[in-house]
């Protein structure tokens, strides 16, 4: 799965300076170096979330293919990290597309009050993960992205503030506006 001949010059830059050349230059070799340090646990990662190993290479290629675009626009200061959300996020949504049944669990610490995911008791839990989705999608991009992170992926503020690019008082504020925007579209389409 090596993408690039040998080339010893591009070999030893380090990851800052391989990404500031591809964005440059816009050149595949080199971006493949950079990719090639990190494929073994881009597959091991995608291993763990697919549990089939033909699937995983073939999200290794895919997850190359976005690098060959999102690495030209974002601002990625620890590649290793970047990557790793990347591929992970990638996985994910391999899965809800392989699933209508998106089985991510909503524990009580979801957003603090529990009361907003009653619905009824003959309710199932797909049906309010169901509600639960369709109430992250009417959030706007900012909330969504950082509630996403810090619920569902278990991030830290600084982390999100990291992988979103937001400064670390605008992740609080997101979070906060959007845990209460997610309660209350919640309890408003629970009654359906």
């Amino acid at each position: 799965m090596k993408f690039i001949k040998n080339n010893t010059r591009i070999k030893e830059q380090d990851d800052l300076a391989l990404i500031a050349d591809y964005k440059n230059s816009g050149n595949l070799e080199v971006l493949g170096t950079l990719y090639n340090r990190y494929m073994h646990l881009v597959f091991g990662v995608c291993l763990n979330y697919l549990k089939d190993e033909e699937q995983s290479k073939d999200a290794v290629m895919q997850i190359f293919e976005e690098l060959v675009v999102k690495l030209r626009i974002h601002e990625v200061q620890n590649f290793k990290s970047w990557l790793h959300v990347l591929t992970r996020n990638h996985c994910l949504m391999a899965l809800r597309k392989a699933s209508k049944n998106n089985t991510v669990s909503i524990d009580d610490t979801f957003v603090e009050n529990t009361e907003f995911v009653h619905l009824d008791v003959d309710d199932t839990k797909e049906q309010k993960l169901t509600v639960m989705e369709k109430c992250m999608e009417t959030l706007p991009e900012e909330q969504r992205k950082s509630v996403d992170l810090f619920y569902l992926q278990e991030k830290c503020y600084k982390e999100v503030a990291d992988i979103t690019g937001y400064d670390m008082l605008k992740v609080k504020s997101y979070i906060q506006n959007g845990k209460r925007n997610l309660k209350i579209c919640i309890e408003k389409n629970s009654g359906e």
